[in-house]
């Protein structure tokens, strides 16, 4: 893994499932196991059992602790000491906030204009030194990483790090725990950190499981760079499933081979059925979540997957949305 790692005693570059498994033992103290719900109505409409992983459910509201968690727990006392620093559309930095706040270090959150402002309150109310700077996450990614150069943090990637992802994956452990013969896991896809990591540890354990990415239809920067076979860099634009933005690096050197490995189809979703998949959520289960924690569920009611199989997980990904952004949302396009 990394080279400013040390508490690990692998020093691998692509994950494997020992490292989800280390991920799990190593977070335990801070990551706590989410609930897979089986959603009846929506199971009713496709034929098929279909369970809602709800990792909205975390205490800071996202899954992006997992990686958080096992890659901050990973590094030394001394660069714990001097801080960590990340780049993100939200979540991810948020989750970091989280974490560096249980332990007591120092965070440096570098955010462009337009995270919006639940999720930079949210980072401020935990502690993070919070920069904003530029019009997308690749160019606060820039901004993050001549200052942790300058001043020695350790970045904390959104998702290229191998720690990162083996956090992520643990995540797929729980699922195979709960549905032992799951089919089919639809799992939001953007820089491809949660993806290759549950990806990966389903297929390490069964490899007829069928893994399908769902992004958005407009920005969806991994499934351009996918059908050009090397990274792409594109504009953002303005989406419901706004913590699926940002790129994916130009030298990207996990994500985008695991997501080539792991992954069996991906489908992009209109605007409309991301909605409808925050309406839904909130109609049977009671609960508010983000354009891209519904995207999955979205992808269902629009009918854009076939052939789910008896058992279909889906991960809802986070609740961090203003309240007025989904309200407007639900009703412009939810009759």
């Amino acid at each position: 893994m990394s080279d400013d790692v040390g508490n690990d005693k692998r020093n691998l570059g692509i994950p494997e499932l020992i490292d989800v498994w280390n991920a799990r033992q190593r977070s335990a103290q801070i990551i706590k196991k989410t609930p897979l719900i089986h959603s009846l109505d929506i199971s009713e409409q496709v034929g098929s059992n279909v369970f809602l992983k709800m990792e909205n459910l975390h205490e800071m509201g996202a899954f992006k602790i997992r990686g958080a968690a096992n890659k901050i727990l990973s590094l030394t006392a001394k660069q714990q000491k001097q801080g960590v620093a990340t780049y993100s559309t939200g979540n991810h930095g948020i989750a970091v906030s989280y974490v560096a706040k249980q332990l007591n270090i120092p965070a440096y959150v570098f955010i462009s204009e337009r995270v919006p402002e639940a999720k930079i309150n949210s980072l401020r109310r935990l502690g993070a030194t919070v920069r904003i700077n530029g019009n997308s996450q690749d160019e606060a990614g820039e901004y993050c990483r001549k200052e942790a150069k300058e001043e020695g943090y350790t970045i904390v990637e959104p998702f290229d790090d191998p720690f990162v992802i083996a956090g992520q994956g643990t995540m797929g452990l729980e699922i195979l725990e709960d549905i032992p013969d799951v089919d089919t896991v639809i799992i939001p896809l953007s820089g491809g950190g949660l993806l290759s990591g549950v990806a990966m540890a389903l297929k390490s354990c069964n490899p007829s499981i069928r893994v399908i990415g769902v992004s958005m239809e407009e920005g969806a920067v991994m499934y351009h760079s996918l059908k050009a076979g090397k990274p792409v860099v594109m504009d953002e634009v303005d989406t419901l499933a706004d913590s699926l933005l940002g790129g994916i690096g130009t030298n990207n050197q996990y994500t985008f081979s695991m997501v080539q490995k792991y992954m069996d189809e991906v489908v992009l979703i209109p605007e409309e059925d991301i909605a409808k998949g925050m309406a839904y959520i909130l109609q049977n289960h009671r609960m508010v979540v983000e354009g891209a924690a519904a995207i999955g569920v979205g992808a269902l009611l629009g009918r854009k997957i076939e052939n789910l199989g008896e058992n279909v997980a889906v991960i809802v990904t986070g609740n961090n949305v203003n309240i007025s952004s989904f309200i407007q949302a639900v009703n412009k396009y939810v009759p």
